[in-house]
Order: structure tokens, then C-alpha cells, then sequence
């Protein structure tokens, strides 16, 4: 017992440094790719230190999401392929202690990270995402820091552009000014032009100061009373108006201070909410889409045309009982028994009024389907709480069993691998996340489709390692594969198109599922998407799976017969296959059929 807990130690002894050594690594690469995707909003600001600082520290905490996965893989990866390039997981497995009870500390470990990262991901995150929002909007509105270049316009002041010739850099004063100044309208534009000038900022960096000396200003004189699309010209109008002066101060409204968002401004967004806050939402709006379909049904009865109907009962005081057959009338014959005029108004007015109610209908769509889309956005939110996680700990499961069989520990083989998993790791929940995001899938297949993909592989990878197992040897997959389906180099012919029969038939089971699948999801319009897109998935995959092998099979069948088949076969085979099997298999079927009873017929000859 204390040996086993001094290999505990000294395995979590192992672990740590390295985990923070690569979740610092981890972090720091990602944190400059948040760097090289904003520079352009933080350069040429005249940003101070501290609110650099401040930006940085919130990005930072806010990709710890992203760092954390890949800093246990590749730490897990680099802790047990250590271990085993110094033999020490062999002396541990030579002890009788088994992979899965060394990684016991390290599972240990990674639940109390996980349930860390939750409360992480539930708590400070949203908290964090506000300010960084905030931060960043900030950051974009803030006016770029003055720096009037030499021979081209500068056109980073609102409704003006400057143009100087040249700069003294040593006084200051810029020679050959060009203003051209349309605060008050491209109408009323004025230009001026001066021999040099001196600029300089408000104490408080609200406006911008220059005094111009010797030049002049020409502005567009309007004389009002007069249309501008009018040719009358008279003589008391005058184009422009010139002004010449020795100096002159002028005054540019000039913002160059950095003003900070309000916080309060995101509170009601997704980010900005909790696991629980993110549910009452969900909600609430829920209980809007609902009122709003609610309302919807109410107007389309309204635009059931009965109010002609009389509603006026009559006196039945007086009328005796009858039992007279109700009259039937055909819609045609009431139609045809109108005038071509009476028609075209009929026509006219139902065309008018569906179009009316498309409209209106349309326009409370609008509504509805905004509602729709904070109703995801948020349920994507909640997902994502979650799937952290659990991110964990795959990662976890398929970092410390792969160092196990790589053994190779270090910075090469390790970040090789990670990086590699990482990718395609980021690259899956991406394309989920933008699915559930847009309405594409159900939240949840989208959200935990990395998840459900990576799964798989830790399972397969841990299970490897446990046993011993050859992890990159292609001959015990071979072997696996020959186990489960049979070698067809040594079957006989008639083993051959047994199984030809039984792969095709399961084929076109496979087929037939997967054709009523996709047509109920046509014919739903993706009204239940969610529940048979998985369905739909999995049964092509194995169709195509049963193709493959049918295609093999059938290959080595006509081979034992001495049959050819000409690569256009193939191509065409391949080609009617895949969309219309049930082709293929009447025209497969009868061919093999053919062959298998001539071959058993020559058999019978020769043996007489």
C-alpha cells in the first residue's frame, strides 16, 4: 500500500509541472492568435498601458476554454510517453500494477478539473465575456491617434480631410494646408488653404486646435429661396465666397479620449448569464414563441371569408317539420354560371387578398423567427457550459493511454500528435457550433459533436493500451477484420456467393432505411430533423460499408471463375450503386446467379 501511494505521488509529481507548463504554452499561442485577429483594432489608438493590460488579462481568461483541453492532452501525452521511453511504466506493469490503476491519481485529478471548469466556465466566464465585449467595443470606437501624413489627405477626422506638403518636425508647423470641411454639408463645403500652420490638443482632448497663417477660404454661397434644380440664374447669386486672412484659429471637434462602454448594455445577452439565468430565459421566450403561434392561429381564422354568412337565426316558431334532401352545389358549376367579368373580379380580389395575407403573415414572422434564433443562441450557450467539461476529460483518455504506446516523451512526438488532435478537434466543434448556431441541426448534435466523435476514439485508445495492444500495426486490424468477416482468399466459391447474398440483401435493407428516412425528412421539411439526421448518417455510412464489401467480394468470386471485368464496369457499378442500389442488385444478383449454376454444373459433368 505504500509503494502504491508513493507511485501516486510520484505520478501526480510528474503530471503538474508539465500540465502547467503546457496550459501556459497552450495559452500563450492563443492568446497571439487573438492578437494577429485584433491588431488592426488596437494599432495606431494611442491605447494606454493599463487598459492593454486589462484587455489582455480578460482574453486570456477568456480562451482558458480553448487552452484547457489541449494543455491535458499534451500533458497527459508527454507525462506517460515519459514514463515509458524510461521504462518506468514497464518496471510499474512488471510490479502487477495495471495502466488503468497508475492512472488512477490523474483520473482523480482531471474529475476535480472538471468539475473546476464547470463552475469556471458557469461563473467567472460570463463576467469575463461582458468586460472583454465591453472592452473590445471600446477599443474599436476610440479615434485613432492623430498622425497627418506628409503629401496625401488624411481623412481620420470626421467630415474633414487635411492635406500638408510637409512637416517641420522640430517646431511643429506644417507648410502648405489644405482643409476641405463638410460639417455642414457636401452643399455647403468650404476649403481652406493656407502657407503653414501649428496644431495642438485641448487640455481635456475633446477637440482639436489649429492656427492657420496667410491663406484663404472659399466656401459655397447658397442663396436661399432658390431651388437647386432650378435653370433661373440672376445676378445676385454668387457660387462661392472668398475670404483672405493673415491668421486664423480653428476649432475641430476632436475626440481623443478613451471612453468606456457601459457594462449594463450586455447584461441581456447570453454571454452574460449563468446556466441557471440561461434557462429562465429559455423560458420566457419559449412562452413568447408560444403566444406569438397562439396569435398567429387566431388571425388565420379571421381570414376564413364566413362573414357572409347570415348569422341571423330564423323564426322556426311556424315551420313544420320537413325532411327535404339538402341541395349539393359543385364550386365549378357556380364558377361557370358567372360572367367573364364576375370571374376576373373574383380572381382578382382572392389573388389581392393572398397577397395581403402573405404580407402580414411575413411581417409576424419577423418577430417569431428573432425569437427563434435568441432561443438557440442561448440553448447553444447552455450546451457549451457543459461540453468543456467533458473536452476534458476525452482528452484525458486519449493523451495518457496514447503516451503509453508511443513512448516518446519530450516536446517532438507529443506536440506533434496534440496538435494534430487539437485541430481536428477544433475544426469538428466549430462546424457544429455554426450548425446548432444557424438552425442547421439540433442544438445538442451540433454542440456535442466533437464530443460524440472523440469519445469513441479515447474508448478505443485506453481499451488498446490496457491489453497491450498494437495500436499502428495494420496486420492485427487485418487479422480483426479476417475474424469477423473471413479471409475470402481461402473460401470456397460457394462460401463466396453466400455471402455475396447475405452482404447484398443486408445492403439493400440498409438502402431501403436510409431512402424512408430521407424522404420523411424531405416530406417534414426538417420538422424532424433533429431525431433522424443521426439515422440518416449512420445507415449511409453502412450502406456504403455493404458496398465495399459486396464490391470485394464480388471481385474474388469472378477471379476463382476466370471472369474479367473491365474497369468501365466498375466506374458504371459504382455509379448506379450509390443512388440507385435496387438496379444494381436485380442486375448483380441474376449475372452471379448465372455463373454459380454453371460452375456447379460443370462440377457435376466432371464428376460423372
Amino acid at each position: 500500500m505504500l509503494g502504491i501511494k508513493r507511485l501516486y505521488i510520484y505520478i501526480l509529481q510528474t503530471f503538474v509541472p508539465v500540465f502547467f507548463m503546457t496550459f501556459a504554452i497552450s495559452l500563450f499561442i492563443i492568446l497571439m492568435q487573438f492578437l494577429w485577429k485584433y491588431v488592426e483594432d488596437m494599432v495606431g489608438k494611442g491605447l494606454e498601458t493599463h487598459v492593454l493590460a486589462e484587455l489582455f488579462t480578460y482574453a486570456a481568461l477568456s480562451l482558458v476554454p480553448m487552452a484547457l483541453p489541449l494543455a491535458i492532452l499534451l500533458a497527459s501525452l508527454m507525462t506517460f510517453g515519459n514514463l515509458g521511453e524510461r521504462y518506468e511504466l514497464l518496471a510499474i506493469k512488471a510490479a502487477g500494477i495495471s495502466l488503468l490503476k497508475a492512472m488512477r491519481p490523474l483520473i482523480i485529478l482531471m474529475v476535480f478539473i472538471c468539475v473546476g471548469a464547470f463552475f469556471f466556465q458557469n461563473n467567472i466566464i460570463p463576467k469575463i465575456n461582458v468586460k472583454l465585449r465591453s472592452l473590445m467595443i471600446s477599443v474599436r470606437q476610440k479615434s485613432p491617434e492623430l498622425d497627418i501624413p506628409e503629401g496625401s489627405f488624411y481623412s481620420g477626422i470626421e467630415n474633414y480631410n487635411i492635406f500638408v506638403k510637409t512637416k517641420d518636425k522640430e517646431t511643429g508647423t506644417l507648410r502648405d494646408v489644405m482643409i476641405y470641411d463638410v460639417s455642414k454639408g457636401f452643399d455647403n463645403m468650404a476649403v481652406i488653404v493656407c502657407d503653414s500652420a501649428k496644431m495642438k490638443m485641448s487640455s481635456n482632448k475633446d477637440y482639436l486646435q489649429l492656427n492657420l497663417f496667410y491663406g484663404q477660404q472659399f466656401s459655397n454661397f447658397k442663396q436661399s429661396g432658390l431651388d437647386d434644380r432650378s435653370v433661373v440664374r440672376n445676378d445676385k447669386f454668387v457660387p462661392y465666397s472668398r475670404e483672405n486672412f493673415k491668421e486664423r484659429q480653428v476649432i475641430i471637434p476632436f475626440d481623443a479620449n478613451f471612453n468606456r462602454m457601459d457594462e449594463s448594455a450586455m447584461d441581456g445577452t447570453q454571454i452574460a448569464k449563468n446556466a441557471s439565468q440561461l434557462r429562465a430565459s429559455i423560458d420566457s421566450l419559449t412562452i413568447i414563441v408560444d403566444s406569438l403561434n397562439i396569435n398567429d392561429r387566431k388571425v388565420m381564422l379571421n381570414y376564413t371569408y364566413l362573414s357572409y354568412r347570415n348569422n341571423y337565426h330564423a323564426d322556426t316558431t311556424n315551420i313544420k317539420e320537413e325532411n327535404n334532401t339538402a341541395f349539393v352545389y359543385s364550386l365549378d358549376s357556380v364558377m361557370n354560371s358567372l360572367s367573364p367579368t364576375e370571374k376576373t373580379s373574383i380572381y382578382t380580389d382572392a389573388m389581392s387578398r393572398a397577397e395581403a395575407n402573405k404580407n402580414d403573415f411575413m411581417f409576424r414572422s419577423i418577430s417569431k423567427i428573432d425569437t427563434q434564433k435568441k432561443i438557440r443562441q442561448h440553448n447553444v450557450e447552455l450546451q457549451r457550459k457543459f461540453t468543456l467539461s467533458f473536452a476534458c476529460l476525452v482528452f484525458f483518455f486519449i493523451g495518457a493511454p496514447l503516451g503509453a504506446i508511443i513512448r516518446k516523451g519530450g516536446l517532438g512526438m507529443p506536440v506533434v500528435v496534440s496538435v494534430i488532435l487539437f485541430i481536428i478537434y477544433y475544426i469538428i466543434d466549430n462546424l457544429g457550433y455554426k450548425m446548432a448556431r444557424d438552425g442547421v441541426w439540433a442544438v445538442w448534435q451540433g454542440v456535442w459533436l466533437s464530443s460524440f466523435i472523440l469519445f469513441p476514439l479515447g474508448v478505443f485508445i485506453t481499451y488498446k493500451a490496457i491489453n497491450d495492444s498494437a495500436l499502428f500495426n495494420a496486420d492485427a486490424y487485418r487479422n480483426y477484420y479476417v475474424k469477423v468477416f473471413g479471409d475470402r482468399s481461402l473460401m470456397t466459391v460457394e462460401q463466396l456467393y453466400s455471402n455475396y447474398n447475405k452482404w447484398a440483401k443486408d445492403a439493400l435493407k440498409v438502402f431501403a432505411v436510409f431512402i424512408v428516412i430521407s424522404a420523411i425528412r424531405i416530406f417534414t421539411k426538417g420538422f424532424i430533423d433533429s431525431t433522424f439526421s443521426v439515422l440518416q448518417w449512420i445507415s449511409g455510412i453502412l450502406y456504403l460499408f455493404l458496398l465495399i464489401e459486396i464490391f470485394f467480394t464480388r471481385q474474388e468470386f469472378y477471379s476463382r471463375l476466370k471472369e474479367k471485368i473491365e474497369m468501365s464496369n466498375i466506374i458504371l457499378n459504382f455509379t448506379i450503386g450509390i443512388p440507385f442500389y435496387c438496379v444494381l442488385y436485380l442486375l448483380q444478383r441474376n449475372k452471379m446467379k448465372k455463373l454459380f449454376q454453371s460452375e456447379q454444373t460443370q462440377k457435376i459433368t466432371i464428376n460423372i
